[in-house]
């Protein structure tokens, strides 16, 4: 049985050993040094052009190396296949520190302290208690729900919206486009981790900006195409919002005339606020792949008919 691994290349060798020392009756190859494709049954993979998948005539699963699969054409993969997310500790970890340092950075007015430093202002500010902010969630899912759950320790009311309603601990929830507007107009802090979607493209959008709190902050995490750039800008520049810090732009990386890079009031990082770890990834991925050789459903399979 062989096993392609082809996806972030600075991490294949981590996982080649992990197969080598716990799955050594495996085949276990790194692109590009595929061998056969004909023999190929199983793909870890990230952004697999859709001619390549047509050359995998035994596959059976693909799996993706990342949370997301909105970079798998769901047209080139066979309907019999099933295609199946990552979900793992590490991605979930990640994330969670990310988002945290981000709110914080938010709540106690980081990003004007270093303007204030580059101006030599010594101008404190009122601090106000977490308990005063409202943060909200968009996306209740493994990484949404565990974002929540670690900022309600820091005591921030706390708002969720997602496509079904989920029910959280210490939590104000709201589900689908009827209570998309209600949720929004009272949340200080946003934070976009919707799986991207034909329905959640271009969903951070001027309707959406305009049902926030004036001086709202936004965090974007989930995909560059979920928001209209041009948007963006207009409500920081009215003030409508007052802070944007986005991991994921659209498209990456940004080129260098973006007006993003300029603008003040945006702070941007290169899709780096959650990545798979191979340590605890590959486990759970071998584990995955033996559940199907012994006829047991797959974990994390997506539904395609939603995206996700």
């Amino acid at each position: 049985m062989s096993i392609l691994y082809r996806s972030d290349a600075p991490r294949a060798a981590a996982w080649a050993s992990y197969f080598a020392e716990h799955a050594p009756e495996l085949d276990f190859r790194v692109w590009p040094d595929a061998g056969n494709l004909d023999e190929v049954e199983y793909l870890i993979a990230w952004q697999a052009p859709a001619e390549f998948i047509a050359k995998l005539p035994r596959l059976k699963v693909f799996f993706s190396s990342g949370a997301g699969v909105d970079h798998v054409d769901f047209s080139a993969v066979p309907k019999h296949i099933p295609i199946v997310r990552m979900v793992e500790p590490g991605i979930i970890d990640g994330m969670v520190e990310y988002v945290s340092l981000a709110v914080l950075a938010l709540h106690r007015d980081f990003f004007d302290y270093v303007a204030a430093k580059a101006a030599r202002t010594w101008d404190p500010l009122e601090v106000p208690p977490a308990s005063a902010r409202t943060i909200g969630v968009m996306g209740m899912g493994s990484l949404g729900s565990a974002v929540l759950q670690r900022l309600a320790n820091y005591g921030f009311r706390l708002r969720g919206w997602n496509r079904s309603l989920r029910h959280l601990d210490n939590v104000e929830s709201f589900a689908g486009p009827d209570q998309l507007q209600h949720f929004l107009k009272g949340c200080d802090i946003l934070i976009c981790l919707v799986p991207l979607t034909s329905a959640t493209k271009g969903i951070l959008n001027r309707k959406l900006f305009s049902a926030l709190p004036a001086g709202a902050s936004l965090i974007n995490v989930g995909r560059g195409p979920h928001l209209v750039d041009a948007d963006l800008l207009e409500a920081l520049d009215s003030g409508q919002l007052s802070r944007a810090i986005l991991d994921v732009t659209d498209p990456e990386p940004l080129p260098a005339e973006h007006p993003f890079w300029a603008h003040p009031r945006v702070f941007l990082t290169p899709h780096v606020a959650s990545m798979t770890q191979p340590e605890s990834a590959a486990p759970i991925l071998l584990d995955n792949l033996r559940r199907h050789q012994r006829g047991e459903a797959l974990l994390n399979v997506i539904d395609r008919s939603r995206g996700y």
